[in-house]
C-alpha cells in the first residue's frame, strides 16, 4: 500500500514559511511591509525556477540531432513557451501588489536591505542566458561582474557556453527545406531565387516614400553571406523565419508560427515588465540609487533596451506582405505545406 501523503509535507510547507525573516524585525523594530516585500521577492524566484526548469526542456528538446516538425517535440516546445508567456504576465500582475507599498513603507526598512539587490538574481540572469543573452551584450558589465558572487558568475558562464534557444532556433530555421528542390529550381545565390525575387518584388511595391531606405536592410537582412554583427540570426534562418510569418495559414506551419509568435510574446512581456519595475523603482525612491548601488531607475532602463533576446524576429514583421500579394507556391510545395503528401 502506498504511503499516505499530507498537504503541508508533500509542499515542505515547514520549511516555506518560515523562510520570511525580516531585517526589521531582526533590528528590533518590525516595519509591516517588508514581509510583503520579501513574499513577492520569493515568489518571482519560484517562478523563475519553473521557466528555467521550462526553458531548460525546450532546449534540449531542440539540441536534438533531427526534430520531426509535427512532431510531439515541437507541440511541447510551443506548449511550454506558452507557459513561460502565461508566467510572464503573472509576473507583471504581481507588481501591482508590490505598489500596494507606498514609498514611506519602503523607507520604513530599504536602508536595512544593503547591498542585497534584485540585480542579484542569479536565476534571472540564468533564464537570460538560456535564452541567449550572453555577459558580452549585457548592459553594465562591470557591475554585472562585482555584484555578483563567484559561484553565480560561474553557473551563469556554463550555461552561456552551452547551445542557447536563440542558438537552437537558428539552426533549426537555417534545417527548413521550402527554398529547395524538388519545389524550385537550383540557384547558388538567394537574390536569384525565384521565390525571392517575386517576394522582392511585392515588398517593394508596399513601400511609400518615407519607407525607401528599408529596402536596403531587406537585401542585407536576407542576402548577405554571413550573419550580420549584432546579430543573433543569419541571413538563411532569417529567410526561413518570415516565409513561416507570411505562410502561416498553411496547416504544416501552424506550430512553426506560433512558436515564433510566443518568442516574440516572451520578448515583449519581459520588456513589459521590466518597464513596469521601472515605473515602480522610480515611483518608490525617485532618483536614489539602488540598494545594490546601481543608478536605479536609470540602469533599469537601459537594461531593458539591450536586453531583449527574439527582438529580430518582432524586427522581421517590417518585411511582411498582404495575404494577397504573396508569390504563388508551387502545387508540389502548397500540397506539402497542406499535410498532403
Amino acid at each position: 500500500m502506498a504511503k499516505e501523503v499530507y498537504y503541508s509535507d508533500y509542499l515542505q510547507l515547514d520549511k516555506i514559511l518560515t523562510a520570511q525573516q525580516t531585517e526589521s524585525g531582526l533590528n528590533g523594530k518590525e516595519a509591516h511591509d517588508e514581509m510583503l516585500f520579501i513574499i513577492i521577492h520569493q515568489a518571482y524566484e519560484l517562478w523563475f525556477k519553473q521557466m528555467k526548469y521550462e526553458m531548460q526542456s525546450i532546449v534540449d528538446i531542440l539540441n536534438q540531432p533531427a526534430i520531426n516538425d509535427n512532431s510531439p517535440d515541437m507541440f511541447a516546445v510551443v506548449h511550454r513557451l506558452k507557459r513561460i508567456a502565461a508566467i510572464w504576465q503573472l509576473g507583471i500582475q504581481q507588481v501591482d501588489v508590490l505598489e500596494t507599498m507606498t514609498p514611506l513603507d519602503f523607507l520604513d526598512f530599504r536602508d536595512q536591505l544593503r547591498p542585497a539587490s534584485g540585480f542579484q538574481s542569479f536565476q534571472f540572469k540564468m533564464l537570460e542566458a538560456m535564452m541567449g543573452l550572453k555577459f558580452g551584450d549585457r548592459h553594465g558589465k562591470a557591475f554585472y561582474q562585482s555584484h555578483l558572487r563567484k559561484e553565480h558568475i560561474e553557473e551563469i558562464a556554463k550555461i552561456e557556453a552551452q547551445p542557447s534557444l536563440i542558438e537552437l532556433l537558428n539552426a533549426w530555421l537555417e534545417r527548413i527545406p521550402f527554398f529547395n528542390e524538388p519545389y524550385w529550381p537550383a540557384t547558388s545565390q538567394p537574390k536569384e531565387h525565384p521565390f525571392w525575387k517575386q517576394y522582392q518584388k511585392a515588398f517593394e511595391a508596399t513601400l511609400n516614400q518615407n519607407d525607401r531606405a528599408i529596402m536596403s536592410d531587406f537585401e542585407r537582412f536576407f542576402y548577405s553571406n554571413t550573419t550580420m554583427p549584432g546579430h543573433r540570426l543569419s541571413p538563411q534562418a532569417n529567410r526561413a523565419a518570415l516565409f513561416i510569418l507570411a505562410y502561416r495559414d498553411y496547416p504544416l506551419l501552424h506550430i512553426p508560427f506560433q512558436l515564433l509568435d510566443t518568442l516574440i510574446l516572451i520578448d515583449e512581456l519581459m520588456s513589459t515588465w521590466r518597464t513596469r519595475h521601472i515605473a515602480m523603482v522610480a515611483r518608490m525612491i525617485g532618483m536614489r540609487t539602488g540598494t545594490g548601488g546601481s543608478t536605479g531607475a536609470d540602469y533599469l532602463s537601459k537594461s531593458r533596451d539591450h536586453h531583449g533576446v527574439f527582438n529580430e524576429l518582432a524586427g522581421l514583421n517590417t518585411y511582411l506582405v498582404q495575404r494577397h500579394s504573396l508569390p504563388e507556391l508551387p502545387e508540389a510545395l502548397k500540397e506539402r505545406l497542406g499535410f498532403r503528401q
